[in-house]
């Protein structure tokens, strides 16, 4: 259980307001047809949730336990860095032209693989050896994050903070990670 509302919890505020988002609200927009983007993101993020969760289970055979809490509490801090730092705009895919679904389907495909989230889920499916859980819970979790940009795009864009939202969770990441970080190195 603690790899399920670890993933999910750490997924929904990490993409909050990040760039799946605001590519599936332009998808939303741009196709006017909900249900393909909606498919798309679903079927995106399962792939990578998996490949997380696989290459998280490959590492907590290869790590002690000391190495793993370091490992998650990096990837914590990296995604507070990610979700503070300055990033590059979101190509909206303007140019693609394989219909809502395989664009939904490929851009978030490419634009999640490696991102902040995937390197969460995988030190969270290290840190638990429990890799399934691992990958059910970020799935849930980015689709928590993910399906208003679709369902709401435009009330979300107008009516909800996004930048201070991203920051007290980047900020909540930084300290918690930071935490773990000292624990792990026998600080405290």
């Amino acid at each position: 259980m603690d790899a399920f509302l670890t993933s999910l919890f750490a997924l929904a505020v990490a993409e909050f307001g990040d760039r799946p988002q605001i590519l599936c609200a332009a998808l939303a927009i741009r196709y006017g047809r909900l249900s393909p983007v909606i498919w798309g993101l679903g079927l995106a993020t399962l792939c990578n949730c998996v490949i997380s969760a696989i290459a998280g289970s490959a590492v907590h055979r290869w790590i002690s336990e000391d190495a793993l809490q370091l490992f998650y509490a990096l990837s914590l801090l990296l995604a507070g860095v990610g979700m503070v730092a300055w990033r590059r705009p979101v190509d909206l895919l303007e140019a693609w032209r394989f219909g809502p679904f395989w664009t939904s389907f490929l851009g978030l495909f490419i634009l999640q693989l490696g991102d902040k989230g995937q390197f969460v889920l995988m030190a969270t499916a290290a840190r638990t050896d429990m890799a399934a859980f691992a990958a059910v819970g970020g799935w849930i979790g980015v689709m928590i994050a993910c399906l208003p940009a679709i369902l709401f795009h435009r009330q979300l864009a107008e009516h909800v903070p996004m930048v201070p939202i991203r920051y007290a969770g980047g900020v909540g990441f930084l300290v918690v990670g930071a935490i773990l970080a000292l624990g792990a190195w026998g600080i405290i």
